[in-house]
This record gives structure tokens, C-alpha cells and sequence, in this order.
């Protein structure tokens, strides 16, 4: 028989559930834009404020659809799965192991992807999209605070190690503001003309 994980805090569910909502609105207008696009190829989208920073121009890249249909589609159905948790959890429900595995997995996977579409904006496609910098915003807080959780109360480690983890716990803020500046460091090397058009 699978063992039940304890309670979860509160803050963790709300962060689950907030980050969702923001990544399904931001998947939601990346949607949105690309019907717009489909449409008329012409067509200025609101995002596109300028040579950098123009939605139009990642999502008609081909990394806009990386597995063959659009990116938004993924962030459609993946950021579902946060809010769904994260109200269960407000519900009081408590979930095995092998489903806080599975749920990590899924946050996993949402990280090296955006990390990969982060990299191919900077460095291939030339252009940023707001859109897709506030899917990275809340996927970056959800995956570490989702996985340092898991390890420090759900995945069942050995007392010492389970002691390390909610010892970082509280910490995780610095690792996520560590990954943006990673992220930010990277945008303005590659983007220097970039700051007139923010600041000029």
C-alpha cells in the first residue's frame, strides 16, 4: 500500500495556484496571438513594440512550435495541472508519493523547456516576447519550490536528508532570484540595443 504524504502549507498550494492561473493567461494569449497570426500574417500584435521585443516574431519562429503545433497549447494544458493541485490541496487533500513524482516530472519538464525556449530567444530567434517572459516568471518559483517541497516532505528521504531540504526550504527565494538573474544577465549581454528602447 502507497504511503499518503503529509499536509502540505498553505503558501505552497497558493503558490501552485497562482502561478497556474498567471501561465494559463499568459498560454492563453500566446493562443490568442497566434489565431491573430493565422489569420492575417500581417497583423501587429500589441506585443510587438519594437524590433526586440516582438511576440510575432518568436511565435512565427520555428521554435514557436517546437513539437510540431504551437507552444501555447502545452501551457494550456500544463498549467492546468498547478491550479488543480494546488486547489486540492487548499481542500485538504493528500496525495501518494508516486503522484508528487509524477507532478514533479511534469514541473521538471516545464523547466528545461522554457530554459531551451529562453535559450533559442536570446541566441537564434533575436527577439523577445512578453508573453513568454511571464511563462518563464512563475514556471522558475514553480519548479523550485515545488521540487526543494517534494524532496523536503514527500518523497519519503532518509531523516537527514529530509532535515537538509526543509532547512533550504525557506531559502528557495534566493535560488529562484539567482535563475532570473542568470536569465536577465543573458538578455541584456545579447540585447544590448535593447535598453534605449526600455529606458530611452
Amino acid at each position: 500500500m502507497t504511503s499518503t504524504t503529509p499536509r502540505q502549507p498553505i503558501a505552497i498550494a497558493f503558490l501552485f495556484i497562482v502561478t497556474g492561473l498567471v501561465g494559463l493567461y499568459a498560454a492563453f494569449q500566446l493562443t490568442l496571438d497566434r489565431f491573430a497570426l493565422l489569420a492575417d500574417e500581417t497583423t501587429k500584435l500589441s506585443c510587438d513594440i519594437n524590433p526586440f521585443v516582438a511576440c510575432s516574431t518568436v511565435i512565427n519562429s520555428a521554435q514557436g512550435s517546437t513539437f510540431g503545433f504551437p507552444n501555447p497549447l502545452i501551457g494550456l494544458i500544463g498549467f492546468a495541472a498547478p491550479v488543480v493541485v494546488g486547489a486540492s490541496l487548499l481542500a485538504g487533500a493528500r496525495f501518494a508519493r508516486w503522484y508528487w513524482a509524477l507532478y514533479n516530472v511534469g514541473l521538471l519538464g516545464a523547466y528545461v523547456f522554457i530554459h531551451y525556449l529562453m535559450t533559442q530567444t536570446v541566441f537564434f530567434i533575436g527577439a523577445l516576447c512578453p508573453w513568454c517572459l511571464l511563462v518563464w516568471f512563475v514556471t522558475i518559483p514553480l519548479f523550485w519550490y515545488g521540487t526543494i517541497n517534494n524532496f523536503a516532505r514527500n518523497f519519503g528521504l532518509s531523516g537527514g536528508a529530509q532535515a537538509f531540504f526543509r532547512k533550504l526550504l525557506p531559502f528557495t527565494w534566493l535560488i529562484v532570484l539567482i535563475n532570473y538573474l542568470v536569465i536577465v544577465l543573458l538578455i541584456v549581454q545579447n540585447f544590448p540595443l535593447l535598453l534605449p528602447y526600455l529606458f530611452g
